[in-house]
């Protein structure tokens, strides 16, 4: 399950445990469809102007018959916002990717989680969406968060948001850490234009054909990378973009380890060597050049233009015909940033030749 990269504290490895630890944390508070229906109380004795502030404010920032994403901390969590904690303490329902982490993150907060607690995570978000939504639909406040940062945002969220716009509901969003914005502003690479690329593909091939296809992005990108894949990752990234290509390589974002190397691809690969970083990270990558962009760009030729390229080839630099279209195919990649098919530009050479 992916999650926003900063490292976590380790979950509760019993769960029945944990929840009779945090069980003072359950609906002591009030959800905010109870504070809206019973008010504050109003008796002579207690009558407070106050109250009633405090009753509206909650209202504005707990809206009813609305599905709220929240972003949670990523690592630091003096960076939890208020209109979290209010959410967290009187929204009706919180569907939380991991409801453990939900009562942890409260219990450090000093937080009474006021509401009903449902897991939503990716193995269950598409079946749950529509009970989550009759909920909304009936007026409640129905908060979701992940494990760290902003729902949908490598993390679930994306299936109820789809559900809930397809069936006219409101949903908005309580903003906060975000570690592709954070690594992005601190990297002191470009940021007028970028791109979000999520966690590279575990597999070589798959790597290289992704990266492949992002030859001619100019614009700055930004991807998330484990430990166990990095050394191999940048080495497919200095393979794809160049040695000379600007980077940054971001590691335990908002925490006390904070680490940020930039540098160029091939320094931040000996940097790694000499130094292996640890947890999950961010990767800032320069995009190309207009120069780069334009040699890079995928190619729209047809296998016989291939195939003339490539008699071309062999004649000037007097090698086999086979290696020219070799040399020819790796020149010209094809939109999705595979290779053309060899056989294919061989067997129209032959064609041509006939």
């Amino acid at each position: 399950m992916s999650q926003d990269p900063a490292l976590h504290e380790p979950a509760l490895q019993d769960s029945a445990l944990h929840e009779q630890e945090h069980a003072e944390l359950r609906p002591k508070g009030r959800g905010i469809q109870e504070e809206l229906q019973s008010g504050p109380d109003t008796s002579p004795s207690t009558a407070d102007p106050s109250q009633d502030e405090e009753v509206e404010e909650i209202a504005a920032t707990v809206p009813r018959g609305t599905l709220v994403l929240a972003a949670t901390p990523i690592g630091n969590m003096f960076d939890a916002s208020q209109r979290l904690k209010s959410l967290i303490e009187h929204a009706d329902i919180v569907a939380a990717e991991d409801t453990r982490r939900l009562y942890d993150l409260a219990n450090r907060l000093h937080l009474h989680v006021g509401g009903s607690v449902i897991s939503y995570h990716d193995h269950n978000e598409r079946d749950k969406a529509d009970d989550i939504l009759d909920q909304v639909e009936s007026g409640a406040c129905v908060l979701v968060v992940s494990d760290a940062g902003m729902p949908t945002i490598n993390d679930p969220g994306l299936a109820v948001v789809r559900r809930a716009i397809e069936r006219g509901l409101a949903v908005t969003c309580a903003p906060g850490p975000s570690a592709v914005l954070d690594a992005l502003a601190i990297s002191g690479l470009p940021t007028d234009r970028f791109c979000y690329e999520g966690f590279l593909p575990r597999r070589h091939a798959e790597r290289v054909q992704h990266l492949r296809m992002l030859q001619s992005e100019q614009r700055t990108m930004v991807f998330y990378e484990t430990l166990h894949r990095i050394a191999d990752s940048i080495d497919d990234v200095m393979d794809a973009f160049g040695p000379q290509r600007r980077m940054a390589l971001c590691r335990e974002l908002t925490k006390h380890y904070e680490q940020i190397r930039r540098g160029t691809v091939q320094e931040i690969r000996q940097s790694i060597i000499d130094d292996p970083p640890r947890g999950e990270m961010v990767l800032v990558i320069e995009g190309a050049s207009e120069d780069e962009a334009i040699a890079a760009a995928p190619s729209s030729l047809s296998v016989e233009d291939l195939a003339v390229l490539a008699i071309d080839r062999a004649l000037e630099d007097g090698i086999r015909i086979k290696d020219a279209i070799a040399v020819i195919a790796q020149e010209h990649p094809l939109p999705d940033g595979s290779l053309p098919n060899r056989k294919q530009i061989y067997a129209a050479v032959l064609e041509l030749k006939s």
